[in-house]
């Protein structure tokens, strides 16, 4: 069943980026319906949310009475993420004030709520915002930032709203409970994952890398703790936020990747390889700025190859975890991505592997996948395609049934 979130925007210039919130959580998969108060509908209009999500926007108090729409809406609801939460939100959601559609339904029910405050730094550090904020948060409402930056006045400060990837990814995190490492198909389990893409340097401020956003992978550590996994992220680079819950190394190069894996893997009890790793590394980086009337460009720039570490992983005698690995294709048709995974699948010595078709405009940070599954236990080829999280959710199926636990 698709997770139901409704999602609250109030009246603040961050009310454009909950437009990405709101694709963003569609693009999880989510069901997704919108309440604007009359003031955020002065800076983002009802159709933009409506294309986007594909539901109908709520705003008045008094609109579908009939239904007695607050109510119907807290009792559709498993969630509530209201991005922006402007300081005025935040007092009347605090004084359990119910005089328009979101705080009468946030009122009303009994769903986790994210609360994203945006505002001046003035007013997010008032004493009486404060205030509200600890009241909140006594009552189990789940605060995510705001951030330090430029603000729409020009000032430098604390207040701007938190990027919609981290929303999402807190708002998920919370949804299923913390429940990691404490119950689930995968619970006792250590699950060892890469993501992101490593970068090899060229000099202080160049570097060889990829267009990997570390999206696939975060959101496979993101399901493998929300089915109990104790769960560990080896980081390249990350343009998404980590959820709660999942142990963050952080890496920078291909070796540094491949130490940070061996460290890990004596307790491992699955490894998923999702990283991009660069095939290649400068022979040598410059300790200073290469410059350009100093370059030599018929001696050009040397190479060598890096390790191929998911074929190392591979190859250890005596392995006792679950591999899954990963290869991003360019071939134009399923068969050539599936003929090209099979041969990695055989060289890698995974007992997954996810071949993903990447292009120009597809893969890489987006939020939909053309992937599928490979086992070397049998000939069946499972499409997974589609949103990311539905991409992890199939792996971890895999992964569980192999395990001898039920998916989730």
């Amino acid at each position: 069943m698709r997770p139901h979130i409704l999602v609250g925007i109030t009246g603040g210039i961050a009310a454009y980026k909950s437009v990405q919130l709101v694709r963003t959580l569609c693009l999880a998969g989510c069901d997704v319906r919108v309440v604007m108060t009359e003031a955020a509908t002065r800076f983002v209009g009802r159709a933009t949310f409506e294309a986007i999500s594909g539901n109908p926007v709520y705003e008045g108090l008094y609109e579908g009475v009939a239904e007695v729409r607050h109510i119907a809406l807290a009792l559709w609801c498993d969630e509530i993420v209201i991005a922006p939460a402007t300081a005025d939100t935040l007092a009347r959601l605090a004084a359990g004030r119910a005089d328009d559609l979101l705080t009468a339904t946030a009122l009303a029910g009994t769903s986790p709520v994210v609360v994203a405050p945006a505002m001046h730094t003035g007013m997010w550090e008032n004493p009486a915002t404060q205030a509200n904020l600890a009241t909140l948060r006594r009552r189990g409402v789940h605060v995510v930032g705001p951030e330090e930056g430029r603000l729409t006045s020009g000032d430098v400060g604390v207040g701007r709203m938190s990027d919609p990837e981290a929303i999402a990814a807190a708002a998920r995190a919370l949804r299923v409970g913390g429940r990691a490492g404490r119950s689930g198909p995968l619970a006792g389990k250590r699950v060892v994952i890469t993501a992101g893409g490593t970068r090899e340097p060229l000099d202080p401020v160049r570097f060889l890398g990829n267009r990997s956003t570390g999206r696939q992978g975060v959101l496979l550590a993101e399901e493998a703790a929300r089915r109990g996994a104790d769960v560990t992220l080896i980081a390249a680079h990350l343009e998404v936020a980590v959820p709660a819950g999942v142990r963050r190394v952080d890496v920078s190069t291909a070796l540094d990747m491949r130490q940070s894996l061996r460290d890990t893997l004596e307790r491992a009890d699955v490894v998923v390889m999702c990283a991009a790793v660069a095939d290649f590394r400068p022979a040598a980086s410059a300790v200073t700025k290469i410059k350009k009337d100093s370059f030599d460009e018929k001696a050009g720039l040397r190479l060598v190859r890096n390790p191929d570490i998911l074929a190392e992983v591979g190859a250890l005698a005596e392995r006792s975890f679950v591999l899954v690995g990963f290869a991003a294709e360019t071939e134009p048709d399923r068969t050539g991505l599936v003929a090209r995974g099979r041969a990695k699948l055989a060289a890698k010595r995974c007992d997954f592997l996810v071949v993903n078709a990447v292009g120009w405009r597809s893969g890489f940070g987006a939020g939909e996948a053309t992937a599928f599954l490979l086992s070397a236990a049998d000939d069946i080829v499972t499409d997974i395609s589609g949103p990311k999280a539905r991409v992890a959710e199939g792996v971890l199926d895999a992964v569980a049934s192999r395990l001898g636990g039920a998916s989730a």
